[in-house]
This record gives C-alpha cells, structure tokens and sequence, in this order.
C-alpha cells in the first residue's frame, strides 16, 4: 500500500502543477494535504466520497489505513518532522470508529472564543514547522466547528556546501539583476539528466535521504508542465539522458557539453544557480474539483455521517507553504487546514575531459525527493530569485 499511496501523493502533485501552472514564486504539498483528503474520504458519503475518491486516486475504503501509513512513513525521511492536529467545538459528537483511527496526541478543543482559538492554532503551527510558518491558515475559527490540519517542516543539509557569488545574467528575465549566485563542481555528471532535449534535471544530494532536483524547460514551456515533467523525471517515471551520455553542445535547456583540459582524468559538471526564498498561499477550494472537495463545500446539508452525526460542510480548505534554498542547505514547511462548518520549497589542465556546464539563470522549478521512496515532499517555481546580499535562513 505504501507504493500505492507514493504514487497516488505525486500524481496529485503532478495535477496540482499543472493546475496551478505559477508565473510567480510558488511552492506547494500534496504531501501535506493528501491524507487529510483521506481523512475526510473515510468519514463522507454518496457523491462527496466518490469525489474525494476520484482526488486521492484510490479507494475510499482503503484512504484512512494508506492516511496513516503516510503519516506513519514520514517518521522514516531524515530530517522531516509532520504532525496532525483535529479540534472541535465542545458538544460536537464525533464517530468513535473515525476518531479512534488518529495517531494519538492529536485532539484539540475550540473554544468558541475567536482569540483564544486563533493563538492556540498559530501556537500549534508555529512549534509543529520550527517558526516556518506562523500562523494557522484558517481565516474565520469562530465559525469553525471541526478543523484538521497537518504540519510538514522539511530541512535538507546539502552534503557539499555551494560556493556563494554574485550572479548577473546578460539575458532573459532576470538580465541585468544582481542575484545571489550559487555554484559548485562535481565529478558526477549523471547528477544531471536531460528528458527528450527540451527539460533539464540537476540532483542536489541532501545528507538525510532527501533530494532537491532544479527543473529546467525551455523558455516557451508552461511552468505547470515542467514541474508536472519534473514529477516524472525526478521518479524515474521517464527516462532522462544522464550526463555521461550527452551529445557535444547545446544538450538541453540551460545546459551545454564541450571537450576541456583539466589537471584530473574525471569528466566535471559545473553547476551555476541561484538562492531563493518563496512563500505562498493557497485557497484549495478555488480549485475545490481538483481536490475532491466541490461537493464536500456545499454548505446546504451534510457530508461526513463517519466523522459525526452532526451535518458537516466544508467550509475553508488553505494551505501555507515556505521553501528556501541557500549555500548549506535547503527547507521547507508548510501547515494546510480544512475547517468544518455546520452542513449546509577549474582545475589545472592535462587531462582531455567532458566538462557539462548547467546554468539555472531563469525561472525554474524545484522539487523535494525522498530519496528511497521518490515521495515528492514539496514542488514549487522561482520566478523572483534572492538579491544579493539576501539572508540565508
């Protein structure tokens, strides 16, 4: 099952991608909204399961076991920290049989008091993402009577540090700009892979399981598409060309292959990059179709008879996300609630070598990879990179 769940978790974020399709800073996770998705799929009935059925990509029945095998596996990805949270008004009765299917140490009580209620969920999303992300993205508690949320906080420390300098591209987007560059070296061209000519993957090795890969198309390409490609390549879903086996030039968006002296007989791949920091919001139930939720929303009877016996609706579905990447490493964080109410991230020469130069130095994607199991963590596109002299967190 727990294949099963990776891919069905991707597969929405490679929907979500294209959905979205970002011209600005964004990033995102399915892996945070998912098996709250699945949460709700085993307490709903009639056309509101069905739909949350179609969003998650399996069987309702089988949604709250792979939810908790989920929640279960991100215990095993280094560095990663997730949590759950459920809060309900006094007085709401909850189904015994759904309740007792959340980890422990999960309950919470809403007061009714809407300050009381907004410090306790931001308290909550604060500590559970380190201070990532500080506020619960839940805009009305007070009408709130049942809100479930998850906690992702991811942090990646690279196994060899990028060398910071300036960067000043001559063309594109960001010609002209003073950025802050990042740049190393390395003796693995297969950390780079090149899907069909027109999409470029670089492999940033974290030293906890986890990958970031940079995601590069060609400049007509739809950032939708190549994050919803990157997907792909990044879990080996296609086959990318690795480095080794690049053609001599131009092989692919960003990146070119020449013949060099170097004092060392191993072919070198130049990476040139930039830092970045992005944060977004998102409203779920602007897409609510894609996410299953467009029945769920509506407020004119109940949709959850497993979750309680009192008419349920959804009523706010958001998620906040932060993602930076700098010389020493990379995080992420990012806390999603669905709140109920009532129904209704060179060397001397010698030797004749390959030397394959890659150079992210206008929009990209990005995209965070467990690295045994290819469950993307996070997804997100740099179109506004950090100025020099930006702050590293």
């Amino acid at each position: 099952m727990w294949i099963q769940t990776v891919g069905a978790v991707n597969a929405l974020t490679t929907r979500w991608a294209r959905a979205l399709n970002p011209r600005g800073n964004t990033v995102f996770t399915a892996a945070g909204l998912w098996p709250l998705l699945a949460l709700l799929a085993d307490g709903a009935a009639g056309r509101t399961r069905d739909e949350l059925q179609e969003a998650l990509g399996i069987p309702a029945t089988q949604a709250a076991e792979a939810a908790r095998r989920l929640l279960t596996g991100f215990d095993a990805v280094g560095g990663l920290s997730a949590a759950l949270g459920l809060w309900t008004q006094a007085g709401l009765p909850l189904e015994e049989r759904w309740a007792a299917g959340l980890p422990t140490g999960t309950r919470g009580r809403l007061t009714g008091d809407p300050a009381t209620d907004r410090a306790a969920l931001d308290r909550w999303a604060a500590e559970r993402t380190g201070g990532l992300v500080e506020t619960m993205p839940v805009a009305d508690p007070a009408r709130a009577l049942l809100v479930l949320a998850s906690a992702l906080a991811l942090k990646v420390t690279w196994r060899h540090p990028f060398t910071e300098r300036p960067e000043q591209p001559a063309t594109g987007p960001w010609a002209g700009r003073r950025l802050q560059g990042l740049s190393r070296y390395s003796a693995h061209p297969d950390r780079l892979g090149v899907v069909a000519g027109d999409l470029t993957l670089y492999q940033v090795g974290g030293d906890a399981g986890t990958d970031v890969y940079l995601v590069l198309g060609t400049e007509q390409a739809a950032p939708g598409e190549v994050l919803a490609h990157g997907v792909a390549a990044a879990t080996r879903a296609v086959q990318a060309v690795p480095g080794t086996q690049l053609p001599d030039g131009a092989a692919g968006p960003g990146v070119r292959v020449t013949t060099v002296e170097s004092a060392r007989p191993e072919p070198v791949l130049g990476l040139s990059t930039v830092a970045f920091s992005v944060a977004a919001e998102h409203d779920l139930l602007e897409r609510a179709p894609l996410f299953g939720l467009t029945e769920a929303a509506r407020a004119s009877t109940g949709h959850f008879p497993g979750v309680s016996s009192h008419p349920l609706a959804v009523g706010e579905a958001r998620q906040s996300a932060v993602a930076a990447f700098h010389a020493r490493g990379f995080e992420a964080a990012a806390v999603t609630a669905i709140a109920m109410q009532p129904g209704g991230a060179p060397p001397p020469q010698r030797y004749r070598v390959r030397r394959i130069d890659v150079r992210f130095d206008r929009p990209f994607g990005f995209l965070s990879v467990h690295r045994a199991s290819g469950l993307v963590l996070a997804a997100g596109w740099v179109a506004d990179p950090e100025p020099l002299g930006g702050t590293a967190p």
